[in-house]
């Protein structure tokens, strides 16, 4: 197993201060982050099976469009040919979900909707 990085004793070392994560949104760093979130945080489970994040424990169905699916598909399959970790199309579609809500503020949240014209 990987001996998993100080980050705060490399600050202190650099003589930095740690003032958090900074997320790469796109290109290849992102596609990293993405790469290196995946396999940090899917574990087998101890009764085997796939590999998923152990703090997931909702299950529900999200409709998507065909493309979606399509893109979700490519990605898992560029992720597996690094051969890492095998991840599911779905299983990255609920680590983007969480990314996405987690960097996304209620204003950016209302702007996303629509709203309804009023029927008339």
């Amino acid at each position: 197993m990987k001996a998993r990085l100080d980050m705060d004793k490399i600050a202190k070392a650099l003589g930095a201060e740690r003032e958090g994560r900074v997320p790469a949104k796109g290109g290849y760093f992102g596609a990293m982050q993405l790469l290196a979130d995946v396999v940090a945080r899917f574990r087998v489970p101890a009764r085997g099976g796939r590999a998923t994040d152990p703090q997931w424990t909702e299950r529900r169905l999200i409709p998507l469009a065909p493309r979606t699916l399509q893109r979700l598909e490519e990605l898992t399959a560029r992720i597996r040919e690094h051969g890492q970790v095998n991840v599911e199309p779905m299983q990255l579609a609920g680590l983007l979900l969480e990314r996405t809500t987690e960097g996304l503020s209620i204003k950016e949240a209302e702007q996303l909707v629509v709203p309804r014209r009023a029927r008339g």
